[in-house]
């Protein structure tokens, strides 16, 4: 099994590698993409120039590399913003396709923590979308995760046909060999972790500069919801 996990950023997307990558059945790849975006797009994002020297910026072999085994299988963490759109889409076509939502309102708060001013596209909930509706696949929401991982995680094994694992639940302290480059500076929490954090609590109250941004996100984010696990 193939699964490619579609997530915008903060979205409990690394806590969710980590937790497949403590399967002993499962390899997991970082974001395969994120250097060629970088490349193609001129995107100025935190490590710019240590990811670009770092990790592929030829789309073409990205996507082959995506389509490579596991042990026996791979988990690749995705994020849609990051698939330009003349990027290669072949190696997705015998995935297993899961789409990990949050709330835009934690996104957005927990992204302007680590950079200023986001956009729209820089926080991929129209691209998610647009993914869903061509590839389909299981939703699922980061809340519910945190609120009772072992009972979501028991039924996104169930819906890819997948025995649950216990090892899912806990993983080691600090980094992974497979972390991006990036992970220096967008790893931190995770990386002092080895479980899922607790149920979050209230929506925070972003700053009113982020407002406009927060009503753009929502429909795109309620149109996901509709689909997610329960």
């Amino acid at each position: 099994m193939r699964i490619a996990m579609w997530s915008g950023p903060r979205n409990l997307s690394t806590a969710m590698m980590y937790s497949f990558g403590a399967r002993a059945d499962f390899a997991v790849m970082d974001e395969p993409f994120y250097a060629a975006y970088l490349h193609r797009t001129g995107a100025d994002h935190p490590m710019r120039d240590e990811i670009l020297q770092a990790h592929e910026t030829d789309p073409n072999k990205v996507s082959l590399d995506c389509k490579r085994t596991g042990t026996p299988h791979l988990y690749m963490k995705h994020m849609p913003h990051h698939m330009v759109e003349d990027f290669p889409m072949d190696w997705a076509e015998d995935c297993m396709h899961v789409h990990l939502i949050r709330h835009p309102a934690r996104v957005i708060a927990s992204y302007t923590a680590k950079r200023e001013a986001p956009t729209l596209d820089d926080i991929g909930f129209v691209q998610q979308a647009r993914l869903f509706d061509a590839l389909g696949g299981i939703v699922i929401d980061s809340t519910d995760i945190r609120a009772d991982p072992v009972k979501m995680l028991r039924k996104l094994c169930s819906a890819i046909d997948l025995p649950f694992d216990p090892a899912m639940l806990h993983w080691q302290p600090g980094p992974r060999a497979e972390d991006g480059i990036w992970a220096q500076h967008w790893y931190h929490a995770v990386h002092q972790s080895s479980g899922f954090a607790g149920a979050e609590g209230a929506l925070p109250v972003l700053e009113p500069t982020m407002t406009k941004l927060l009503d753009q996100a929502m429909p795109f984010y309620e149109k996901m919801k509709e689909n997610a696990l329960v």
